[in-house]
């Protein structure tokens, strides 16, 4: 992977080169990041980086011999441990990384944004929980104790360290304290507290924030050719997680801003026929599809909060939401504001847990009602 693949992450992306091209590359390296986030993307990267023949002045070249196989996550220097558990073709002492490499290197280049859970349904783990056993710490002395067959380091990726049995964490902790020659490591976490401590302190952590909407809003335009509009309202859920967005672009199928618009309008003029029209909608939305829907209104509600506190904490809006969050803020007040959000977090509750999907739209529109009538 190249770090031109990554969106946005400049600063990350300058800092690790810099370090490189500076000789200054540290023997272990915490990437650290939540579920989503480019944790995994720029630590592979940077491996390739690393090791390229040709380096550019930002990026690797792409196309020498180790980046090619590094692409393909085929380069013999280049070494993976991950959580995994025994499924019906892998069992016993047979259950260690080395095993489920050709799918590891599937499950990565299908995209490096993906987390624990889908890398388990991958494998056919069923409900079964994935760990770096106790029987990996003698698989990664092995790999360590190996010279470089062609590249300037030896690199071992490990993903979701916290996940080590105590031996393994043990092992790795010793090769940190007396790390072999010319040899990297490379460690993926989302939870660095569920880490020993020693293995933390023994890191150069890279702290890698998570996407802000604008980089989701690319990547979706890029990737899924989504529509502007929808990529905006995916990134509005998403938190800034490109393993969220992927799942949210083929659930989110409506526009909605518009039903939210439409539904605080009915709900403001006591206009119960249309809302009882509007849940009808609701209802064909599907079970995922509206709890988004909620979630995207307790976002936009949150904005219309912050707008009429003061309009500068709500730097960008798109133009069809504009006019709507300025005239809506006049309504809520300190009063109502808190009772409105906790109406939407109920009905999403509700809807998560199987509830009749009209009557959680109908009777938490007549609260809705009700909040916004006492500032008429």
């Amino acid at each position: 992977m190249q770090f031109s693949q990554i969106t946005g992450h400049q600063e990350t992306k300058k800092l690790l080169v810099s370090s490189v091209q500076q000789n200054h590359v540290a023997h272990a390296q915490l990437f650290l990041g939540q579920e989503g986030s480019a944790n995994l993307a720029l630590a592979l990267a940077y491996a390739t980086y690393i090791n390229c023949e040709n380096k550019l002045p930002d990026d690797s070249c792409g196309t020498c011999g180790s980046c090619t196989k590094m692409n393909k996550l085929v380069h013999p220097d280049f070494n993976f441990v991950m959580p995994v558990t025994s499924t019906k073709n892998v069992t016993g002492k047979d259950v260690l990384s080395q095993k489920f490499l050709a799918e590891w290197r599937e499950f990565v280049l299908a995209s490096p944004y993906q987390g624990l859970n889908e890398w388990m349904q991958f494998i056919g783990a069923e409900n079964k929980q994935g760990n770096i056993s106790r029987e990996e710490s003698r698989q990664l002395v092995r790999l360590v104790s190996l010279k470089a067959f062609e590249g300037d380091y030896k690199i071992v990726l490990i993903w979701l360290p916290e996940l080590m049995h105590t031996t393994a964490a043990n092992a790795l902790l010793k090769l940190l304290e007396e790390p072999p020659a010319k040899t990297l490591f490379l460690l993926v976490s989302q939870s660095a507290e569920k880490l020993l401590a020693t293995i933390t302190s023994r890191t150069q952590i890279v702290q890698v924030r998570n996407f802000t909407d604008d980089e989701v809003k690319a990547w979706l335009q890029e990737n899924y050719q989504t529509n502007e509009q929808a990529a905006y309202q995916v990134a509005q859920l998403a938190e800034g997680s490109l393993n969220a967005a992927t799942k949210l672009v083929t659930e989110v199928s409506s526009d909605y801003f518009v039903f939210f618009q439409d539904w605080m309008r009915h709900c403001y003029s006591y206009k119960f026929a249309e809302v009882v029209d509007m849940s009808e909608e609701f209802q064909k939305l599907g079970r995922e599809n509206q709890k988004n829907f909620l979630l995207y209104a307790l976002n936009l509600f949150r904005k219309v909060t912050l707008y009429g506190v003061d309009a500068s904490l709500v730097p960008f809006m798109p133009p069809a939401e504009q006019n709507f969050i300025q005239n809506f803020s006049k309504v809520i007040t300190q009063q109502n504001a808190g009772q409105l959000a906790e109406e939407l977090n109920e009905a999403h509750y509700h809807i998560e847990r199987n509830a009749n999907p009209k009557m959680v739209f109908v009777d938490s529109s007549i609260s809705i009602a009700g909040y916004l009538r006492h500032n008429r």
